[in-house]
């Protein structure tokens, strides 16, 4: 009843106004943000711009931003040569069983829906950049769009390896003007449109003003990667240069807050607190920023993703259980992990291969839980603080195993919630090492395979592994030292759909998602909703697909 009468009253309120104005016809609500009264000065395009940034955070914060528990990456990550799906949930079950590989899997939509928001999002700062009413200086306009057009060509960089072949809009998308008869544009099409956007970023970006924004540099990066995938090898060499000519270098030394600590000068990056330019992370060109109990601040699954969950189970032959904590890096899921292929890449004095950047082993933390016996490595009994090893070599990757090496790079724990789902560490989400080896990509493909061993003993000597000669290199060396140096870090699968590689090394290294690979499973299928969606005119699907 008491809401029945607040309804009346508003009701009559509401109607004496409408008797005596026509003004309340016009909306203009001052406490709700909308494209019309955002976008009128330089104050609200940078606020349109943090909105890009949250876009951009969502790939490592599940497939709704700060809800569901489903990493929205996977599809990028997973089902490759060197990673598959431990924990057989979520995308996993389409990555370690391709005939789920189906036009209405639901994270296939999501991640469509995801990369076209992002496009919208871009398009509506560059659209509404070009009122002539905006109070702005040319080079202010300028930087803003640099920043819209680089993501719009970023979002589209996900969209064509997923897909190949994609519908490519370059204005704003409203209410007013929904589209129901979609094209889907050649690949070559959309890469020139990149290639356009990026080559504007690269002249017009504005001197990052954190640590989280990108530079030109980023832009230059993406386009030595775009020039690989359209054959312009020479113009990729020229632009992975200009990188290197930045102010980045390799980390080669220890640094930062566990510099004083056990570890290496490679696995000190991805430490929270040593990932950023200002706390001395020379080799990162793009840092993922996520802030705890902060509006926006935004948080990641990573950890969840890649920590192994032996806290849950007992350790094998030992009897023990692992208590979570921070120096055990936090609660895991175990959602993907490195298949038997990526963990056998490493030599034996290769940094990238030992403790501090894998997890193959569980340090007893729990004294009401010490297991029976003689540790064999000490002689004695076991006890609190000994060191338990899984026991992994000479096995096959399989699902559903908590005690498998997992990678340490995303190690973390939130003090107050050390058992919490989410993580709130800045991460690397781009470094110099990778630009490296696109370098190293190019000038093999140009004839300087003298050169491109140059570049990759670089990345080697870092990490006290053999260095290689010419002879060595080739592009599935340089695969292998990608896994080596980028495992979780690079979109895997585009990598390999770039080289034309992912199918069968896939099918020769996953063991558990290999054997149900098809050619068609090269690229995604287009979503059935978007299909759907497309009222007015029919859409093609890909090579292998049906739609109902």
């Amino acid at each position: 009843m008491k809401y029945l009468k607040y309804s009346l009253m508003i009701s009559l309120f509401a109607s004496l106004f409408l008797a005596c104005s026509e003004d309340v016809l016009i909306e203009n609500p001052p406490h709700i943000i909308a494209a019309e009264n955002l976008y009128v000065d330089l104050d609200g395009f940078e606020n349109g711009l943090n909105g890009l940034y949250a876009q951009f955070r969502r790939e490592r914060g599940g497939e709704e931003y700060g809800g569901a528990n489903d990493l929205l990456i996977d599809p990028a990550v997973s089902g490759v040569d060197n990673c598959y799906g431990n924990n057989n949930n979520g995308w996993n079950t389409v990555g370690n069983d391709f005939t789920r590989n189906v036009a209405d899997e639901n994270h296939n939509r999501n991640f469509y829906e995801w990369i076209y928001q992002t496009i919208n999002s871009a398009n509506t700062i560059i659209d509404r950049a070009e009122n002539p009413e905006i109070e702005w200086s040319e080079e202010e306009k300028n930087g803003v769009l640099a920043e819209a057009r680089f993501f719009r060509a970023w979002a589209y960089r996900h969209a064509t390896y997923m897909w190949g072949d994609v519908p490519m809009n370059l204005s704003e998308t409203k209410g007013s003007n929904i589209i129901t008869d979609w094209v889907r544009s050649p690949i070559a099409d959309v890469r020139a449109q990149m290639e356009e956007d990026w080559l504007f970023a690269e002249e017009h970006m504005r001197a990052p003003s954190n640590d989280g924004k990108v530079s030109k540099y980023v832009a230059s990066h993406y386009l030595a990667e775009l020039y690989l995938a359209m054959g312009e090898n020479e113009k990729a060499r020229d632009k992975a240069l200009e990188v290197m000519a930045g102010p980045y270098s390799l980390i080669t030394s220890r640094y930062g807050i566990t510099a004083n600590e056990p570890g290496t000068p490679f696995t000190d990056m991805f430490i929270h607190g040593n990932s950023n330019p200002s706390e001395g992370n020379t080799e990162a060109l793009w840092v993922m920023q996520h802030e705890p109990d902060v509006n926006g601040g935004g948080d990641n699954l990573m950890r969840r993703w890649h920590r192994n969950q032996s806290h849950s189970v007992r350790v094998d032959g030992t009897s023990g259980a692992i208590l979570i904590t921070a120096e055990n890096g936090g609660r895991g899921l175990g959602r993907i992990g490195p298949t038997r292929y990526a963990l056998e890449l490493y030599g034996s004095t290769d940094d990238r291969g030992g403790k501090f950047a894998w997890r193959s082993y569980e340090i007893l933390n729990n004294p009401d839980i010490i297991p029976v016996g003689t540790n064999p490595e000490t002689g004695l009994a076991w006890a609190l603080g000994d060191t338990t090893y899984h026991d992994w070599q000479g096995q096959d990757e399989k699902t559903d195993n908590p005690y498998w090496p997992s990678t340490r790079k995303w190690d973390y724990a939130y003090e107050l919630d050390l058992a919490g789902s989410r993580s709130y560490n800045d991460q690397i989400y781009l470094r110099l090492a990778e630009t490296k080896l696109i370098l190293a990509e190019a000038q093999f493909l140009t004839g300087d395979a003298p050169g491109a061993a140059v570049t990759i003993n670089e990345l080697r000597n870092r990490a006290n592994a053999t260095p290689i000669g010419a002879g060595d290199v080739s592009l599935d060396f340089i695969l292998d030292e990608r896994s080596r140096e980028l495992y979780s870090e690079e979109h895997r699968r585009y990598t390999l759909v770039r080289m034309g590689k992912w199918m069968d090394r896939t099918i020769q290294y996953n063991l558990v998602g290999g054997p149900t690979i098809t050619e068609k499973d090269k690229l995604f299928p287009i979503p059935q909703a978007v299909i759907d969606a497309n009222l007015t005119l029919p859409m093609s699907q890909n090579p292998g697909y049906t739609t109902e």
